[in-house]
């Protein structure tokens, strides 16, 4: 059964490689970041088996669908589960094209305008003058 899931590429893992009986192989993990209604992302590393040129064409932080099956196997009694990609569809071939071959255009980045320096109250050139104290008034402090 196959599974098919929107994810932008997040990371490309180094390259395996190696000769078994039926010949040489290669083994690369790709780390997606798949696209879900939760708050906080879900990544998931997808394994490509011999699949060089399709792994090669990736770019990281461009958008696919990414066709996988699961597969779990025993070795001395643990079980070990691998996610194998199957097909990766770009999602915006455009998307994929410009950031592939093109340089990203300058954009121009709006400068804010300076902040106007907060105005300051004027210093006071002498001090305050006391209110003249009537005669009526009394200091009636108890101490």
């Amino acid at each position: 059964m196959e599974f098919v899931f929107e994810g932008i590429v997040f990371a490309i893992l180094p390259e395996q490689s190696g000769t078994s009986a039926r010949g040489e192989w290669h083994n690369q993990n790709v780390v997606f970041e798949m696209k879900t209604n939760s708050q906080y992302p879900r990544k998931v590393s997808v394994k490509f088996f011999n699949k060089r040129d399709e792994v090669a064409r990736l770019v990281v932080g461009a958008s696919y669908n990414v066709t996988f099956d699961v597969e779990s196997r025993e070795y001395q009694g643990r079980w070990y589960t691998d996610v194998v990609g199957r097909k990766i569809e770009p999602k915006e071939a455009a998307q994929v094209a410009q950031a592939q071959y093109s340089e990203p255009l300058p954009t121009a980045t709006p400068t804010p305008a300076p902040m106007a320096a907060p105005m300051a109250a004027p210093m006071p050139t002498e001090e305050p003058s006391m209110p003249a104290q009537s005669a009526a008034v009394v200091d009636d402090l108890p101490f």
